[in-house]
């Protein structure tokens, strides 16, 4: 082989080297790239979700403001929502269950019926609650339709692990 021959065969080796190695930093470049791309998306996902999270810092899920309170038996019952009043309309509460220490009681099934009295030509209402369960026992959701701005006589009962208990109480839907 000549010199001729010989160089321009090592510059097509070095050309294709460098080709090579240009073509596979930027394939490392484009993984180093995605990776980031991931990892950015993954924290963004995580804090998303930590904000949407119905639950604060100490893990308790978050209730609004307190409607009413009752005492039902040995029991404390508290209905609230966000803005601390019941209305007119589709709407969303919490109930929950606390000993006398604060501590959140499991009571299994509860019920919360509103209900109005008959009033001249007006018949007797009962807008019954719809609750599921949430991640920390003796915490409730609820959703509730109230069919008209008054005053609404709740009717609160349970039944399970902590026994049974009823009790009513007063709430002015606005």
């Amino acid at each position: 082989m000549s010199s001729r021959s010989f160089s321009k065969l090592r510059a097509h080796v070095r050309i294709r080297v460098r080709a090579t190695l240009a073509t596979y930093l930027m394939e490392a470049g484009n993984m180093k790239r995605s990776l980031i791309v991931i990892g950015v998306a993954l924290v963004g996902v995580i804090l998303i979700g930590a904000a949407c999270s119905k639950t604060g810092s100490s893990g308790n899920i978050s209730r609004g403001k307190v409607i009413k309170t009752a005492t039902v038996g040995n029991l404390t019952a508290t209905l609230s929502n966000s803005t601390g009043q019941l209305k007119q309309g589709d709407q969303e509460v919490m109930l929950d269950f606390t000993d006398s220490s604060g501590k959140p009681v499991d009571v299994g099934a509860v019920s919360l019926n509103f209900h109005m009295a008959q009033m001249g030509p007006m018949s007797e209402m009962n807008d019954a609650t719809s609750f599921t369960t949430t991640g920390t026992p003796g915490v409730y959701r609820g959703k509730v339709n109230i069919e008209v701005a008054g005053e609404w006589q709740g009717q609160l009962a349970y039944e399970g692990p902590a026994g049974s208990g009823k009790t009513t109480i007063t709430v002015t839907a606005r």
